[in-house]
Order: structure tokens, then C-alpha cells, then sequence
């Protein structure tokens, strides 16, 4: 006879500072008021619960830039989570604040992959045993290889850069605990929904992984994805849903017996509001609203950037302020620095600091026409295409771009009303995160594109710009144009 157990796991990523519930349809959802207290729910209802947060709890919310993460930390020790893993924002305030914010936490994080190079030292706890009703549990953390990016030129600490090593760092430690009862292993990723399968192929089975818990993606699924019998979900972004299994766990062979997985709405029909934690929230949005919550412009009409892999109207309107601010040839913005879907016709400094959130400097670069080239079509490789979380841009009037996907070849390639010539150097404007990646994100060298001349940074901060333009401009408006057309 099968010795079973029952546990119940919900599980959150990319919450990127999504407190507040928003309306829709008549239907308030989301805010971690209603979050907090579906988990209470699920907590009094079932004893052998769990709630894990797979990376990305910080930026995306002026209540979290302004505290530099402090207040995001504060609230997640209200929603007390049971164990969580570090996603690539949680660097953004750099390593020395990051640990700063695990002093702050009160409850675990576990990263297996951040470190010191020499000596080697792991900044962080591989993993977290939980013992609930007589089963011992084990999480692991792995993050995004994207971790690098802002420390790139950083000669002390390292992370594992792909998915082979991330397999064979998961078997170390699942064989330095191999004597170790565990019930239930699970591995809380921020690598994205393509590369979690990726990694699920490359493990032993005689690692016992049971479950990867990702993130960074964004993905929403209608079931969970099964690869090498390891079970793979995702809770897409925010608060608005939270992941849900019910496991029956056989704790005499360690494995999953059977189970059922959704992905649960939080809304106020089925979701009670939690006071102590609005409270809190509140506490930090009435220091924000009366230094921030002043009408900077308005605008002809409501602004969108619904989809990061393609021209956008905001995307198109901040581009085109930097551009003409700094009298560039180009600006190319990372579609992934607006944080909103929409803005405007009314638009505050709150709104602002929520849409554009990171204080970056703009470089200017002068590049070859062909080489220019190179890059919108790495660019457009079919990674980007399918949504697979890639670098993606956002650029400045001036050009018109029709690319054939299926032929991998531009149809025409305009900029000012002529084809853009190969041999002609153009100026060009980018942030700083993209500068300092150039290589990986463009799949270009650096040094060929800085032999025309030395960078410069014309912008300490895009935002400067930015702020300055749409507070003394009247009637602002932007659209589509067509300077990306992908078929």
C-alpha cells in the first residue's frame, strides 16, 4: 500500500512590484491585498501548504524605486513567503544593496549560481529544506544567465552562463544530499519558459528533480509542461494569477503520485482582502503620491505598449524626444525599459517614474550603415520573433524596416526617405545596460564598431531628457509608423 501525502503548492514570479488591485471590467483583481489573502485562505485551509516566489520581486512600481527595494522587501515579509529565488531585478540596485535587502528579509533565499570567482564562495544559499508533516522538501535557486549583464565588467563575481552548467551545478548538489530522505525536489528558476525545458532535458533522473518553478518569461500556461518526467509551470507576470498544485506525493518511492495544477485569478470574488498588508502598502504610497502624484503633460489620446517585440506608440514617442533633444541620427531604446502597457491622456510624475523606472545614460556611438544592419536583423532572429524574452528595440523616427521572417532578409531598409547606405557612419544613441552588453546583445564586436570613433555618453540620464520634454510640451501624441514592418 502506497504511503501518500497531500501538499498544497502555490507559487508566484515576476511580481515586479505589482501591489495595487486595478478594475476591469467591474471586477477589482489583483494588488498583493487580495494575494495575501488568498494564500492565508489556502494556508488555514490546508496545513501542509507552501507558497515560493520564483524571482523578480523588485522594480516596475515607483513604491519599490523609491525605497531602492526596501519597501518591496517590507511587504513580502507581510505576504511571508516560504521560500524564495533571486531573479535578475533583484541586482538592479546593485550586489552591495542586494544583500543588504536579504538582511532585510524574513524569509529564505536560495541561489546556487551567484559567486564570489576566487576564492570560490556562494554568495547566497544553494537551497532550502522545508519539513512540513513529515516530509522534508528541497528548493533549489538558479537564475537567469541575464544576472551577468550589469556585471559584466566585474572581475570578482561570476555565475554559471548556460543551461549545461546549470544542470551539472542542480546534480552537485543533489548528490551532496543523496543520503538525505528528500520527498520532493524543486528547482526555482528565473531562465525563462524555453530554457527551463532545456534544462529539465539535460537532468539525471537519479537527481530526483520533481518540479521546476520558473520565471523571467512571463508565460502563461494551460497546464503544466512535462520534460524528462519533470513537471515545468510558470504564473505569468504580477499579481492578477497565482499558480496552484495539489500534489499527492508517494514518500516511500520520493515521487509525485498524481496531481492537479491551475492557474488561480486573484480577484475580490474569491480572494479576501488582507487589511495588515494594505496597510503597509499604503503607508509607502502616501510618501510616494505627495512627492510624485503632480500632472506632468497631457496627451491627445491614451499612448500603448502592449508587446515588447514590436513598434509601439510609446515606444516611438520616447525614442523620438531623445532623439531630437540630442540631435541624433538614431536612438534605439530597449522595448523591455517601458514598464507599462499604457499611459496618459493624463500623465503624472508617478506614472512617468513607473513607466520609464531605470535612471540610465544614453550613449552615443557612430556606426557603419552595414553594421547597423547586422544588428536589426540579430535583432529580429527568431528567438525575438516568437517572444522567447530577448533583447528587443524600440526606435526613433527617420527609419522604415520591412523584413521577410521566412526569407531571413529586409525587404527595404530606409532611413530619411533613401536607402541606408552601408559605407555612410551614422550617430546612434543607446543606453548604457545595452552599451555595456553590446556584444551579446547586438552579435556584434564592440571593438569593430568603436574603431570609427570613442563612445560618448551625451545623457546622464534619458530620464532627464524625457522629463523635461513632456513637461513643457502641450498636446502630445504619437502612432505607429511603420518603421518596423516584420512578414
Amino acid at each position: 500500500m502506497k504511503n501518500i501525502k497531500k501538499l498544497t503548492l502555490l507559487h508566484s514570479n515576476d511580481m515586479h512590484g505589482d501591489f495595487h488591485s486595478e478594475k476591469l471590467e467591474g471586477k477589482t483583481i489583483g494588488g498583493v491585498s487580495h494575494l495575501s489573502g488568498y494564500v492565508k485562505k489556502i494556508r488555514e485551509k490546508s496545513k501542509n501548504s507552501i507558497y515560493c516566489i520564483s524571482g523578480d520581486m523588485l522594480q516596475g512600481s515607483l513604491i519599490d524605486s523609491e525605497y531602492r527595494g526596501i519597501s518591496t522587501i517590507e511587504i513580502m515579509n507581510y505576504l511571508s513567503p516560504d521560500v524564495v529565488s533571486l531573479g535578475n531585478h533583484e541586482i538592479d540596485y546593485g550586489l552591495g544593496h542586494l544583500l543588504l535587502l536579504e538582511r532585510c528579509a524574513k524569509f529564505p533565499i536560495v541561489n546556487a549560481n551567484l559567486f564570489i570567482k576566487s576564492p570560490y564562495t556562494r554568495l547566497f544559499k544553494s537551497h532550502e529544506f522545508l519539513h512540513i508533516d513529515g516530509m522534508k522538501i528541497m528548493f533549489i535557486g538558479i537564475i537567469t544567465n541575464e544576472v551577468l549583464s550589469p556585471l559584466k565588467k566585474d572581475n570578482v563575481l561570476g555565475s554559471l552562463v548556460d543551461v549545461e552548467e546549470a544542470a551539472r551545478e542542480v546534480g552537485k548538489i543533489s548528490n551532496a544530499y543523496k543520503t538525505v530522505d528528500i520527498d520532493l525536489t524543486v528547482l526555482l528558476t528565473h531562465i525563462g519558459f524555453e530554457e527551463d525545458k532545456k534544462l529539465a532535458s539535460l537532468l539525471d533522473p537519479e537527481w530526483g528533480i520533481d518540479l521546476i518553478i520558473g520565471g523571467h518569461s512571463h508565460t502563461i500556461l494551460d497546464k503544466p509542461e512535462c520534460v524528462n518526467d519533470i513537471l515545468i509551470v510558470q504564473a505569468g507576470v504580477g499579481t492578477n494569477q497565482i499558480g496552484k498544485f495539489e500534489l499527492n506525493i508517494d514518500t516511500d518511492t520520493n515521487t509525485i503520485d498524481s496531481y492537479e495544477w491551475e492557474l488561480v485569478p486573484i480577484d475580490a470574488n474569491h480572494c479576501p482582502a488582507d487589511s495588515e498588508i494594505e496597510q503597509v502598502v499604503r503607508k509607502f504610497k502616501d510618501v510616494t503620491d505627495a512627492k510624485y502624484d503632480r500632472v506632468m503633460c497631457t496627451m491627445k489620446k491614451k499612448l500603448t505598449h502592449p508587446d515588447r517585440y514590436r513598434e509601439t506608440e510609446l515606444g516611438n514617442l520616447m525614442c523620438d524626444i531623445i532623439k531630437d533633444s540630442l540631435q541624433l541620427d538614431i536612438v534605439m531604446l530597449g522595448s523591455g525599459s517601458i514598464r507599462k502597457k499604457e499611459a496618459g491622456p493624463i500623465l503624472t510624475l508617478s506614472d512617468f517614474r513607473e513607466l520609464m523606472p531605470y535612471e540610465e545614460k544614453l550613449y552615443q556611438l557612430k556606426i557603419k550603415g552595414s553594421d547597423f544592419k547586422k544588428m536589426y536583423k540579430y535583432m529580429l532572429r527568431e528567438e525575438a520573433l516568437t517572444g522567447n524574452h530577448t533583447e528587443f528595440y524600440q526606435y526613433s523616427h527617420g527609419l522604415a524596416v520591412e523584413y521577410d521572417s521566412k526569407k531571413k532578409k529586409f525587404n527595404h531598409f530606409n532611413f530619411l526617405g533613401k536607402k541606408m547606405e552601408d559605407d555612410t557612419i551614422y550617430k546612434v544613441g543607446m543606453q548604457g545596460f545595452h552599451y555595456t552588453n553590446f556584444d551579446e546583445f547586438f552579435g556584434l564586436s564592440v571593438e569593430e564598431i568603436i574603431k570609427n570613433a570613442k563612445p560618448v555618453v551625451v545623457a546622464t540620464s534619458i530620464n532627464d531628457i524625457l522629463e523635461e520634454y513632456l513637461a513643457v510640451t502641450k498636446d502630445i501624441d504619437a502612432n505607429v509608423e511603420e518603421r518596423l514592418v516584420v512578414l
